[in-house]
């Protein structure tokens, strides 16, 4: 490797985020402390003002996403990170983003919950949260890192669709991958940072649609007329509140905009031979034993691994499933991501869930060999 082009460090998963962020072009960060997900807080208090950044530590996390939301508008790349009871705090203003197309990024680091849990311990119970926490009709993105080294990248490609879509884009991280210290190689080579295209002439930032259905995002400050309104309203930004017909084509233009585009946003691993009798679907930490699994070249087990969990893959799933004789979805809570496994498979496919909450303990991969009696 030359070390004049690339450089090795020694990051935790959340050190790595905040690394990312600021790499992707981040220069607003608005957040409060809560376990596991501090130490992003903590990384951007100390870096951003070095690069022009601006850092708020606010009352709580309503604030924090409220915050955000603002800068976004004002032209700045903007992020928060928070854990569990934060991420439901935050939920209303996430709608609100969806619903002005806003673009922002949200970190969750996951916890063992529901309300105060174990704010230390690790668990996967935020899947279907992070996909329905908000009200209303509207699609997710949702990022799913399993290593440091994977919270960089993942964190730089949240930016890059979250400006691209204009919507917010959720990182749904753990606190195993968040407090686990591995080797991190960036390319610094590579300008990895994001220009928001703000370049348009147009009255209203909803005024003209693009490729993506998304319209030119024109910020305060620079002359243009925004109106901006969680409430219904047209593609100029009036309130049409009693109006059906708006109501339907706003709320159907912008959750096609990530539909129509699920294919772009899908991303996941798939290993192991071409046929097994066994299949395993996975995601986050949890994958990380899998991994370890099939470096072993068990040729009766075939890996599926989530790192875009939401647009969540059904037809690759579905394809995969027909290569296996059965399903194994092993995952920190009870059930969560087996039942859209169920969702989408032929419902002769076996779908055996291996579950395990609380105490910060992972599902082993020998807690696995065991469940699908290889061991």
């Amino acid at each position: 490797m030359n070390n004049r082009t690339s450089t090795i460090h020694f990051w935790q998963g959340n050190e790595s985020c905040a690394e990312g962020a600021i790499a992707a072009g981040c220069r607003f960060f608005a957040g409060y402390p809560i376990t596991p997900a501090s130490e992003i807080a903590e990384t951007m208090a100390t870096k951003l003002p070095r690069v022009g950044g601006t850092y708020l530590q606010m009352e709580d996390e309503i604030g924090a996403i409220a915050a955000v939301i603002g800068s976004s508008w004002g032209g700045k790349l903007s992020m928060t990170a928070t854990s569990g009871p934060g991420f439901s705090l935050m939920q209303e203003n996430i709608g609100y983003a969806i619903m002005t197309e806003t673009p922002c990024v949200i970190v969750d680091v996951q916890r063992a919950g529901p309300s105060t849990g174990q704010a230390t311990k690790v668990g996967q119970g935020d899947f279907m949260q992070s996909r329905w926490g908000s009200h209303g009709d509207y699609e997710s993105i949702v990022l799913a890192p399993n290593s440091s080294q994977e919270t960089y990248e993942l964190t730089i490609k949240a930016f890059e669709l979250s400006e691209r879509y204009r919507h917010p884009v959720i990182i749904l991280s753990d606190e195993i991958v968040a407090h686990s210290r591995e080797r991190v190689i960036i390319d610094e080579t590579r300008d990895r940072s994001i220009k928001r295209d703000s370049s348009s002439d147009a009255v209203s930032s909803k005024e003209h649609l693009d490729s993506n259905r998304t319209g030119i995002m024109q910020r305060f400050g620079d002359g243009y007329n925004l109106l901006i309104t969680g409430s219904t309203h047209d593609e100029k930004g009036y309130r049409r509140t009693s109006d059906a017909k708006t109501h339907d084509h706003l709320i159907r233009r912008i959750s096609a905009k990530i539909r129509e585009n699920s294919h772009l946003l899908e991303d996941f691993d798939i290993t192991g031979p071409a046929r097994a009798e066994w299949g395993i679907v996975s995601f986050g930490s949890t994958s990380r034993s899998v991994e370890e699994i099939m470096e072993s070249g068990n040729d009766s087990i075939k890996s599926f691994r989530l790192k875009t969990i939401w647009p969540f893959p059904d037809e690759e799933l579905l394809a995969f499933s027909e290569t296996v004789e059965r399903l194994l979805v092993p995952e920190l809570n009870l059930g969560q991501l087996s039942r859209e496994v169920r969702r989408v498979v032929n419902s002769e496919i076996e779908v055996v869930p291996l579950n395990k909450v609380g105490g910060g303990l992972m599902i082993s991969p020998e807690e696995i060999l065991d469940a699908i009696g290889t061991s």
